[in-house]
């Protein structure tokens, strides 16, 4: 495919002709806003035919398969509906709020060069030729539309879903200055209501984020606040499955408590939300600008430390007995990944940039793995 004509720091990108020979451009466009791209919906060139696959279980409902696009890429239901199109069964509905916040300004979605180390990582235009090698950084910022207009979208998301998609929406809190803990919760949990009142499947309350500096962008770090934000969101919303997405740990005992907090409430955990390092040019320059040095880094960069994590959070689920399923995140973009997720002891893979710039991903992994 062709990344075409699309620049980033004035220098245009290479165009590809292999894989990406499916589609002739990314489905989000990084040269418009993202109101743009929230408007129109992904660009595709073809919408190819799914192959057949028996019905798998997860989290006690039926899906055609146990992966599917992570919180980020599927801005509503023009998003949604495409990409189940194209084959994917576990459909995450970017986040959302209680109240209307604007995405932050452009660029929101970059290119880096990766590598394993942890400082920092450098904008690049040079793509490597195998699009399942990409690495990215994004800086959006959790926006959402007013709770008056992705109520009624979630609803009519759902209305044209099959009974084998799974159709997750994503909640965040909203904090004001001098809210209590109760109040925190509250608004995670009446997000919540909200959303499996307009039809969600799953919820999945974002306890993450590495782009934003307020209360909301890092509660998974704080395991008393994780377990009383996670039996309030109980309370809401009855027996519909409840996901945590997290971030990095920075050790082992600050996992082990978080699992410990919300075990019980939750029914499984979301993790990696991205890893963030400092973006930036060669010259120096944030590329998100100076207020957003770090950010979240995505793709191949990603994808080892993200298997180690899912491991580890495997191995003490099972070595205390936790009711918790694990949704792996990170890097997955071919069916090595994918297996390497499995393996780890994920239930389901969650893809984030891939399915952006390799959209006919779920049908050649179906073809070639119909057992996940």
């Amino acid at each position: 495919m062709s990344f075409g004509p699309f620049q980033l720091d004035g220098t245009a990108l290479p165009r590809y002709t292999n894989r990406m020979s499916t589609a002739a451009q990314p489905a989000y466009d990084l040269t418009a806003t993202y109101a743009e791209n929230f408007e129109r919906g992904p660009r595709f060139v073809s919408t190819p035919e799914p192959p057949k696959v028996s019905l798998k279980w997860l989290l006690g409902q039926p899906v055609g398969s146990r992966f599917g696009i992570a919180a980020g890429l599927l801005l509503n239901s023009k998003w949604v509906r495409a990409y189940a199109e194209r084959g994917f069964d576990i459909l995450t509905y970017k986040t959302v709020r209680s109240r209307k916040r604007e995405c932050y300004p452009p660029p929101n979605w970059v290119f880096v060069e990766a590598d394993e180390g942890e400082g920092p990582v450098y904008v690049t235009d040079q793509i490597s030729g195998n699009p399942a090698d990409a690495s990215s950084a994004v800086c959006f910022g959790m926006p959402s539309m007013p709770p008056e207009f992705w109520r009624e979208d979630v609803a009519h998301c759902k209305e044209h879903l099959s009974g084998r998609k799974m159709l997750v929406v994503s909640v965040v809190a909203s904090p004001e200055p001098g809210w209590s803990q109760a109040q925190f919760a509250d608004d995670f949990s009446q997000c919540a209501a909200w959303a499996v009142e307009a039809g969600a499947d799953v919820i999945e309350a974002n306890f993450s984020c590495p782009n934003v500096c307020s209360a909301e962008g890092q509660v998974y770090l704080d395991p008393a606040l994780s377990g009383e934000v996670a039996r309030t969101i109980r309370g809401a919303i009855g027996e519909v499955p409840l996901l945590l997405k997290v971030a990095a740990f920075p050790d082992t005992g600050c996992m082990r408590d978080f699992l410990g907090a919300v075990n019980g409430a939750a029914s499984g955990v979301a993790l990696v939300n991205g890893i963030a390092r400092p973006v930036l040019h060669r010259d120096g320059r944030p590329a998100f600008g100076d207020d957003f040095v770090k950010a979240g880094v995505l793709g191949r960069i990603i994808h080892r430390p993200s298997v180690e994590y899912v491991r580890e959070a495997r191995a003490m689920v099972n070595e205390r007995n936790l009711e918790l399923s694990i949704f792996a995140v990170g890097g997955a973009s071919q069916a090595e990944d994918m297996a390497d997720f499995y393996e780890a002891g994920a239930d389901a893979v969650m893809m984030g940039s891939a399915p952006m710039y390799l959209p006919n991903l779920a049908c050649e992994i179906k073809a070639s793995h119909p057992e996940w």
